[in-house]
């Protein structure tokens, strides 16, 4: 495995061009959606399920113009239970790629498209909020089997990718920053400035180790024999 520094020019300032959203909360989601579109009327959304859904009906008649399923563009449809639809290369390496990096580039346009029939690209903002594990668990009756189906793979893993290339994607992970973020779009003529995306990626990090540590501490307080084996259809 090879790990080394971005050896490439950090952009300040980056359009909002194409935008990666899957949350739960989709409080403030239509918001959003319309600040971005003010500053970048061709900006394209990429999303899945009951997201994707409200985005449409935000866009209305402009959703063929703005909006992409991630089960379109990745060309994978999801495993039944909602799952796998994210956890995808076209996803990953959209949020991984540094800019200015010639393999990067190669990998995106040629490698991917090569793969599935067309290119990947660039995200600069990644919206996202999870499954909500802690207030899930703290409901009276809640057993082992619903805690562990309330646990998001995808949604941590897109949060991090983003938070630790925030020198290229801004990372929102509460309808609390929407109004901020649309701001700061409109101070900066239309664009992401790299201090804000910075300290979106503070937050994401802080919210997914919290995320992590809260479901640690709740399977690491249960016995198998007590908790769980009794609730569990075994062959």
């Amino acid at each position: 495995m090879s790990i080394r520094e971005n050896e490439y020019k950090v952009i300040d300032l980056i359009s909002p061009g194409h935008i990666l959203v899957s949350v739960f909360d989709k409080s403030g989601l239509e918001g959003l959606v319309r600040g971005i579109l003010e500053m970048n009327p061709s900006a394209r959304f990429y999303s899945t399920g009951g997201t994707g859904k409200k985005i449409v009906e935000v866009l209305g008649g402009n959703a063929p113009a703005n909006y992409t399923s991630v089960e379109d563009f990745t060309g994978a449809p999801e495993m039944e239970g909602g799952l796998v639809k994210t956890l995808h290369p076209k996803i990953h390496a959209g949020l991984l790629a540094e800019r200015g990096n010639p393999a990067h580039e190669e990998y995106l346009y040629k490698t991917l498209a090569s793969l599935g029939g067309t290119s990947g690209v660039y995200f600069d903002v990644f919206v996202g909020n999870l499954y909500p594990f802690t207030s899930v668990v703290a409901k009276e009756g809640t057993t082992p089997e619903t805690a562990r189906v309330n646990i998001d793979i995808g949604g941590p893993a897109m949060t991090m990718a983003s938070a630790k290339n925030w020198h290229s994607v801004a990372a929102l992970t509460s309808p609390l920053q929407y109004d901020g973020f649309v701001a700061d779009l409109k101070s900066h003529n239309g664009k992401i400035s790299l201090a804000r995306r910075f300290m979106l990626a503070q937050q994401a990090m802080k919210s997914i180790g919290e995320y992590r540590a809260a479901i640690g501490d709740y399977f690491s307080a249960l016995e198998f024999d007590r908790d769980v084996r009794p609730l569990l259809n075994i062959a």
